[in-house]
């Protein structure tokens, strides 16, 4: 019993940890950078800014740089050639602690929504981010046949949106009853105390039913012997 037990109780410990961390709230800063140029595709320059105010909430401020006309060409060739918008999200803990997540999006998709995104920020139980995701409101779909360039000239300033979603826990199983169940079973059949309390049919119906049986086909067999 002491065997089982004490797996349980550090499992139980664990347990509540998780949930302790689950109540943590706190803030996240994120930077974002995207690359532009299409001949320099490992240059990333500032896009803007996102501050999480509450990783439970899931509030958050968004600032965000105006694109140049220099970045607006840019982003031209991106969306002409059919390419994709990536980015890079820099998270910022209060910690000091630092993580980066690549992210992409159709760049002719991202320019004929007007540059309207949303940013998806996942969290683990202890308020983490595990992944950072941009996808384009109307759908990373289009080959830029019908793109013009009025549809780049407008470009201005991005429309982003934050949603911060946490990882749920699946609900935990009554171990310890279970546990305590067996045990208990496993106890009473070494002291020989169990006891069958099921009542006479259910005890001995697999040999009431073949008699049973046997007499009806009999019956039907022989309809002489029942005149």
């Amino acid at each position: 019993m002491k065997q089982l037990v004490l797996p349980f109780l550090c499992y139980l410990v664990v347990l509540i940890n998780a949930q302790l961390h689950l109540e943590y709230d706190g803030w996240l800063n994120i930077e974002l950078y995207h690359a532009l140029d299409i001949h320099e595709p490992q240059k990333f320059t500032l896009r803007g800014n996102v501050t999480i105010t509450s990783v439970n909430t899931g509030s958050a401020t968004v600032s965000q740089e105006s694109l140049t006309a220099h970045d607006r060409n840019k982003f031209r060739q991106l969306a002409e050639e059919n390419r994709l918008y990536r980015m890079e999200a820099h998270v910022l803990r209060e910690d000091g602690s630092r993580s980066r997540f690549l992210t992409s999006s159709k760049a002719c998709a991202l320019a004929k929504s007007q540059l309207t995104d949303v940013l998806w920020v996942s969290l683990d139980h202890a308020g983490s981010v595990i992944g950072i995701t941009q996808s384009v409101n109307h759908g990373n779909f289009g080959d830029c046949r019908d793109l013009t360039n009025r549809d780049i000239d407008v470009l201005d300033e991005f429309n982003t949106d934050v949603y911060v979603k946490a990882i749920e826990n699946a609900p935990v199983p009554d171990t310890a009853s279970f546990i305590q169940k067996l045990e208990r079973e496993r106890e009473a059949r070494e002291r020989g105390e169990t006891k069958d309390s099921r009542g006479f049919f259910a005890k001995y119906w697999m040999y009431i039913v073949p008699v049973v049986i046997l007499v009806l086909i009999s019956g039907a067999t022989n309809p002489e012997g029942q005149r």
